[in-house]
């Protein structure tokens, strides 16, 4: 998350100052303690839901972006993670086009099962955002927007609208997958996602 790679640039540049394989030894053993805590952290997320399971969420353990999709799309409902198909690859098109490290994206699905309580939805996606604590929340469809802002406790925001909450920036666009085969919309999903550049240098 933020805070963790914010620990790992301050070891990193120490090991920069200093040559020490020490340093190096301990950046590498942070974030293996943390990624294991977000693993556990998104396994407790997962079980709220029973069956959520079923569609894995994949991508940085310690993301900058988490990119949430709302419903199983053709390639979640044949067995594949979280944005595997092409509307995956056109979010991570668009992140890098806009500056961000797409080495540094976690995706997942807020509804991964077709039934189930609203509320035991927003508290596993409330769980899984602050395990991995990212800088920027990407909902790409109208579904995953309302779970995001009640995950967060927010009032439903408009498409295209960065709002800021709890040191995090949330954007919102009007279905991706949608857009990939409708050229007005896909012009209209990118002017939505343009305010998500980020707000200094990557690391």
């Amino acid at each position: 998350g933020t805070r963790v790679r914010l620990a790992m640039v301050r070891l990193a540049r120490v090991n920069a100052t200093e040559g020490s394989a020490a340093a190096d030894l301990g950046v590498a053993r942070i974030r293996a303690l943390h990624e294991a805590r977000v693993r556990a952290e998104l396994a407790a997320a997962d079980a709220m839901v029973p069956g959520s399971d079923g569609v894995s969420s994949r991508g940085a353990l310690l993301a900058q972006v988490v990119v949430v999709k709302g419903l199983a799309g053709p390639a979640e409902a044949s067995g594949k993670p979280a944005l595997s198909g092409p509307d995956g690859e056109a979010a991570v098109k668009a992140l890098t086009a806009l500056g961000h490290d797409p080495e540094s994206v976690f995706f997942t699905l807020s509804r991964p099962v077709s039934d189930g309580d609203d509320e035991r939805f927003a508290a596993r996606m409330r769980l899984q955002l602050e395990s991995v604590d990212p800088e920027l929340v990407v909902a790409v469809d109208a579904e995953a927007a309302r779970d995001v802002a009640a995950a967060l406790g927010m009032q439903p925001f408009a498409f295209g609208e960065m709002v800021r909450i709890d040191g995090r920036r949330v954007v919102a666009c009007d279905n991706l997958e949608a857009s990939l085969s409708d050229p007005k919309r896909k012009q209209r999903v990118w002017a939505q996602l343009k305010c998500a550049v980020p707000p200094g240098p990557v690391y």
